[in-house]
C-alpha cells in the first residue's frame, strides 16, 4: 500500500505541474514566455527524474529525492512573480497545493520530510505573493488552505493505514486459526495412516507369532524386516506420481498354505499421485490378507481401470462372504486399513459382501477437479500428497474480501472527513463572504445544507460499520448533483470556479465517499455530469469566457475535479489491485507457514511414535527379522502377545464411543480371546470422563497381564464419583516374576498421570489393580 501511495503522489504531482504549467504559459505575455519556460522546463525535468526513481529506487539517495521535490516547489512558486495577475495566483496556488497534498503520500513513512516540503511550499507562496505585489500584505487565506490540505492529506493516510493494519491483524488471526485447524487435521490424517500401517504390519505379524507354534516360520524374517522398514517411513510426505498398474502387480500373495492366487486384469500404465496410489496399494494388500484369512478360498480377481480424472480398483473373491454391518468397530482391517486410509488420501472405498456370496472391495479416486474433500479437512492434490491447507482458493477470496472491506471503510471515512472539514472551513467562509453575489442567496444556502445533510446521513451509516443502502445512495447522489446545478446556475457571470463558487471543489468529495466501492468509471461519469452542469451554466450566462478566463477555469478544474478523480482512481487501485495482491501474498504466506508447521509437527510426531516403539516393538521385530529371536520360544510368543494387545488398545484409543476406557479394555480382551483365553469383563458404577493419558496408564497393566494369561482371566472396572479402578486377575499367568512385573513405556509415566498400580502374586495367580483419583479444581477433595 505504501508503494502504491508513493507512486500515486509522484504521478499526481507531475501531471498537475505539467498541465497547469502549460496553461500558465498560455496566460503569459509573449515577452514572459521565455522566462516562464526557463522555470517550467527544470520543474518538469525534476518530476521526470522523480518518476524514473520510482523504477530504480536504489540509484537515488533519499536526500537527492527530497532536493528534487523541493526544487519543483521552488520553481513552481516563482511562476507567480514572473506571470503576475490573478491567473498566476490561481495557477501557483493550485500547483503548490497539489504538491503539498502529494508530498504526504510520497513521504508517507517520513512525515517530517513531508511536512517540511509542505512548509517550504507555503513559504514559496508567501514569497511569490510579496514579489508579485510589492507593498501589499500577503493573503493568508491560501496559506491556511494549504495547511488544511496537508493536514487532511496526512489524516486520510493515517486512517487508511490504520484500517489496513487492522485488516492485517484480523487476517493474521484468522490465518493462525486456520493454520492450527489444518495442522490438527493433517496430524489426525497422518495418525490414521500410521495406525493403519501399524495394523497391517507389526500388529498382524506379532499377533500371528503369539498365536501359534509348530508352523512353518520361513516367511517371518523377511516380513519382520519389511515391517521395520514400513514403520520407519514417515507417512504423508510422498511426492510425485506412480504407475498404479506397476504397484498392483507387486501386491504380495502370501506364502505357503496362506497364498492367494490373484487373477489380474489391469491395462497399464495408470499414473496417479503417489499418495492415493500407495493408499490403494496398501488397501489391496490388506484386502488380499483378509481373503487368505477369512474367505475360505485361495483365488481372487483384481481389476483396475482409469476413469475421467481418476481410477477405479476392484478386488473380488467367491468365498464365504460376511455381513459388513456385523463387523465390530474394534476390527481395523476394513475400517482403518481400507476405508479410512482411502478417505485420508482423498478418495473412497466400499466393501460389498453377503454371507455365502463372496466379497467385493472397490477403491475410487478422482483428481483435483472432482476430488472429494478428505475427512477432517485434509486434502491431497495431484502435484503433492503432503496434507495441504483446505480450500486455499476460498481462503484467498476471504482474505481479499477482508482487506478490501477494511480499505474501503478507511477510504470512505477519510473522504467523509475531507468533505466535512472542507465544507465547514473553506466552503462555509466563501458562502458567508459572498452572500451579496448569489442570485438568490437562499438557494446557495439550501444547497449547502443539502450537502451537509448528505454527509451526515452517510456518516451515520459508516460510523456504525454499515454499508450505505443503495436507495439512500441513490437519493444522496441525486441531492449532490442537484446542489451542484443550483450553485452553478445561481452564480453571476464570470464567477464559476472563482472565489464565490464554494461548491465546485466540495461536491466531488461528497460523491466520492458514496461511490468509493464502485469502479472509477462510475465516479468519472458523476464528475463529468458535475463539470457539464457548470460548463452549461457558463455558456448560458451570456458572454463567452476569454482565453485567459478559460485557462483559469481549466486550472481550477484540474486542481479540484482532476485531483478528486485521481483520488477515486487511487481508491479503485487499492480495492481492486492492492487488495487482491495483498490477499494473494497473505494466502501464499499462510500456505507456506502451514506447510512448514505440518512438516515440523509431523516429523516430531513420527519421532515420538517411533521412540515409543523402540522400547518393545522394534527389538522384537529386529530379533525376529535377523533370527535372534525364535517364534518357537514361549517367552518370545508371550512378548509378542503383549505388544499386539497394546497395539489393539492404541487402535481403539481414537474411537468415538461413549465409554473410551471400556472400549480400550474390550480391544485388549479381544486379543486375549483370540489366544484362547477366557476373559470375563464386569463394570460397576457410572462411567465418567478420563483423559487419554490416564487411560493408557490404567489399561496397560491389564494388557500386560492378559498377554501372559494362559487360560482364564477376570477384568473389573469400578467407577466412583471421585475415582476409577481397573483390576485384572489371572489364575495361571505365565512367567509371573519376569513377564508381569516388567516395566512398560506407559507405566514409566504413571507418576505424571497420578495412576497407582498394585501387583500381587500368589503362586500362579496374579492380581493387578490400577487406580486414578479425579483431581478437584479447588485443590480440595470432596468427601
Amino acid at each position: 500500500m505504501i508503494l502504491t501511495l508513493e507512486r500515486y503522489g509522484v504521478w499526481l504531482r507531475s501531471s498537475v505541474v505539467c498541465l497547469c504549467g502549460a496553461l500558465g504559459v498560455v496566460l503569459a505575455d509573449v515577452a514572459e514566455i521565455p522566462l516562464a519556460m526557463s522555470l517550467l522546463v527544470p520543474a518538469v525535468l525534476a518530476c521526470g527524474v522523480r518518476l524514473y526513481a520510482l523504477r530504480h529506487p536504489r540509484m537515488f539517495p533519499v536526500a537527492l529525492l527530497w532536493t528534487l521535490d523541493a526544487a519543483v516547489v521552488v520553481l513552481t512558486g516563482l511562476f507567480q512573480p514572473v506571470l503576475g495577475g490573478e491567473g498566476a495566483d490561481v495557477m501557483v496556488e493550485a500547483m503548490v497545493g497539489i504538491c503539498v497534498v502529494a508530498f504526504q503520500y510520497e513521504w508517507a513513512t517520513r512525515p517530517v520530510a513531508g511536512f517540511g516540503l509542505a512548509a517550504l511550499g507555503t513559504v514559496v507562496c508567501v514569497l511569490g505573493d510579496i514579489l508579485s505585489s510589492p507593498g501589499h500584505s500577503p493573503d493568508v487565506v491560501p496559506l491556511v488552505r494549504m495547511f488544511v490540505q496537508a493536514g487532511l492529506s496526512r489524516a486520510a493516510f493515517l486512517m487508511v493505514r490504520a484500517r489496513a493494519r487492522a485488516a492485517d491483524r484480523s487476517a493474521a488471526a484468522r490465518a493462525a486459526s486456520r493454520r492450527e485447524a489444518a495442522v490438527a487435521a493433517a496430524r489426525r490424517a497422518t495418525e490414521r495412516e500410521y495406525l493403519a500401517t501399524l495394523h497391517d504390519t507389526a500388529s498382524a505379524t506379532l499377533l500371528m507369532v503369539s498365536q501359534g507354534d509348530g508352523r512353518d516360520w520361513s516367511w517371518l524374517p523377511p516380513r519382520a524386516r519389511q515391517d521395520l522398514e514400513a514403520l520407519s517411513a514417515m507417512p504423508g510426505f510422498e511426492t510425485g506420481s506412480v504407475d498404479l498398474a506397476a504397484l498392483l502387480s507387486c501386491v504380495p500373495e502370501g506364502e505357503g498354505p496362506a497364498r492367494v492366487q490373484l487373477k489380474t486384469h489391469i491395462k497399464g500404465p495408470i499414473m496417479t499421485p503417489s499418495g492415493p496410489g500407495l493408499a490403494i496399494f496398501n488397501g489391496v494388500r490388506e484386502a488380499v490378507t483378509n481373503v487368505a484369512r477369512h474367505s475360505g478360498v485361495r483365488e481372487a480377481e483384481l481389476r483396475a481401470w482409469p476413469e475421467e480424472d481418476g481410477v477405479v480398483v476392484e478386488l473380488s473373491d467367491a468365498g464365504r462372504g460376511f455381513d459388513p454391518q456385523s463387523v465390530p468397530a474394534r476390527r481395523r482391517g476394513i475400517s482403518g486399513s481400507i476405508i479410512g486410509r482411502m478417505h485420508t488420501a482423498g478418495g473412497s472405498a466400499c466393501v460389498t459382501s453377503h454371507p455365502g456370496s463372496g466379497t467385493r472391495v472397490q477403491w475410487r479416486w478422482h483428481g483435483p477437479a472432482r476430488e472429494p474433500q478428505a475427512r477432517d479437512g485434509a486434502q491431497v492434490t495431484g502435484d503433492s500428497d503432503m496434507p495441504r491447507p483446505p480450500r486455499v482458493q476460498a481462503q484467498h477470496n476471504a482474505a481479499v474480501r477482508l482487506i478490501r472491506g477494511q480499505l474501503l471503510y478507511g477510504a470512505q471515512l477519510a473522504v467523509l472527513l475531507i468533505s466535512l472539514v472542507w465544507q465547514f472551513t473553506v466552503s462555509l467562509r466563501r458562502l458567508m463572504v459572498h452572500q451579496d453575489v448569489y442570485r438568490p442567496a437562499w438557494a446557495q444556502t439550501a444547497a449547502f445544507v443539502c450537502l451537509a445533510a448528505v454527509a451526515v446521513a452517510g456518516g451515520a451509516y459508516l460510523l456504525r460499520g454499515r454499508q450505505i443502502p443503495p436507495r439512500v445512495r441513490g437519493w444522496s447522489l441525486g441531492s449532490v448533483l442537484a446542489a451542484s446545478a443550483v450553485c452553478a446556475f445561481t452564480l453571476p457571470p464570470g464567477q464559476s470556479t472563482g472565489p464565490a463558487d464554494w461548491a465546485f471543489g466540495v461536491v466531488g468529495w461528497h460523491a466520492l465517499f458514496l461511490l468509493a466501492d464502485l469502479r472509477v468509471r462510475v465516479y468519472a461519469a458523476f464528475l463529468g455530469a458535475h463539470m457539464g452542469l457548470n460548463a452549461t451554466a457558463v455558456f448560458l450566462s451570456g458572454a463567452p469566457p476569454t482565453a485567459a478566463e478559460s485557462a483559469v477555469m481549466g486550472i481550477s478544474t484540474i486542481s479540484a475535479c482532476g485531483f478528486q478523480f485521481s483520488v477515486g482512481a487511487l481508491v479503485t487501485r487499492l480495492l481492486h489491485g492492492t487488495a487482491p495482491a495483498a490477499g494473494t501474498a497473505a494466502a501464499q504466506e499462510e500456505e507456506l507457514r502451514t506447510r512448514e508447521r505440518i512438516h515440523e509437527d509431523m516429523q516430531r510426531d513420527h519421532k515420538e511414535r517411533y521412540r515409543a516403539l523402540t522400547a518393545t516393538t522394534v527389538p522384537l521385530l529386529v530379533g525376529l527379522g535377523h533370527g535372534v529371536l525364535s517364534p518357537h520360544d514361549e517367552e518370545v510368543r508371550l512378548r509378542c502377545g503383549v505388544e499386539a494387545t497394546r497395539m489393539r488398545r492404541l487402535f481403539a484409543e481414537g474411537d468415538a464411543v461413549a465409554d473410551p476406557l471400556l472400549n480400550e479394555l474390550r480391544a485388549c480382551v479381544e486379543v486375549a480371546e483370540h489366544q484362547g483365553v477366557t476373559v470375563s469383563l464386569a463394570v460397576r458404577g457410572r462411567p465418567g470422563e478420563v483423559p487419554v493419558e490416564v487411560r493408557r496408564e490404567l489399561v496397560d497393566p491389564v494388557a500386560v497381564l492378559l498377554g501372559h494369561t494362559r487360560s482364564t482371566a477376570r477384568v473389573t472396572v469400578v467407577w466412583t464419583p471421585r475415582a476409577v479402578r481397573v483390576s485384572a486377575i489371572s489364575e495361571d499367568c505365565a512367567d509371573v516374576h519376569h513377564g508381569v512385573g516388567e516395566a512398560s513405556p506407559a507405566h514409566n509415566r504413571a507418576t505424571d498421570a497420578k495412576v497407582t498400580v498394585v501387583r500381587t502374586t500368589r503362586g500362579g495367580s496374579v492380581w493387578v489393580d490400577a487406580g486414578w483419583r479425579r483431581p478437584v479444581a479447588s485443590g480440595v477433595e470432596l468427601a
